[in-house]
């Protein structure tokens, strides 16, 4: 008889990749790639430090002037376009998978994030947004002495 390891959790990584591409089919396109109306959404990795949390953005091939970052209220707006290069009649064109057209993504900010010092940098393709927490926010050490 072969003993086998029961893993209580292991149906639902199946089931969300199962769901994921069912979603997928029904548009027909992968993630991150322009649905027929010129609509995408770019990939992005959100990562928390003691001090901050940084979003980064994969924007390749956009111009810094086409790229918009803004607050509203406990949201952070980002949103632009990328622009379709002019087709030129030389050339034939077999097969098209960048994505193009605009998008826009908004995340919500938690109440330890200082609004007023936010930066967004654009390099090589990459946007950058710093969101710096609150002094208050921040993990405090406190020392343990022994006591006399």
């Amino acid at each position: 008889m072969q003993i086998m390891k029961w893993e209580p959790f292991g149906g639902l990584a199946t089931l969300r990749r199962e769901m994921d591409r069912l979603f997928d089919s029904f548009t027909d396109r992968e993630p991150g790639q322009a649905a027929a109306n010129g609509h995408w959404t770019p990939r992005f990795d959100l990562v928390e430090s003691k001090d901050s949390i940084v979003i980064k953005a994969d924007l390749p091939g956009m111009e810094e002037k086409d790229i918009s970052v803004s607050i509203s209220g406990d949201s952070l707006l980002i949103k632009g376009e990328r622009k379709i290069e002019k087709e030129e009649k030389e050339k034939q064109y077999h097969r098209i998978e960048r994505s193009f057209g605009s998008f826009q993504r908004m995340v919500s900010l938690p109440a330890t994030v200082d609004a007023g010092k936010i930066e967004a940098k654009y390099n090589k393709g990459v946007l950058e947004v710093r969101l710096p927490k609150k002094p208050e926010a921040k993990p405090k050490e406190i020392p343990v002495t022994v006591g006399k």
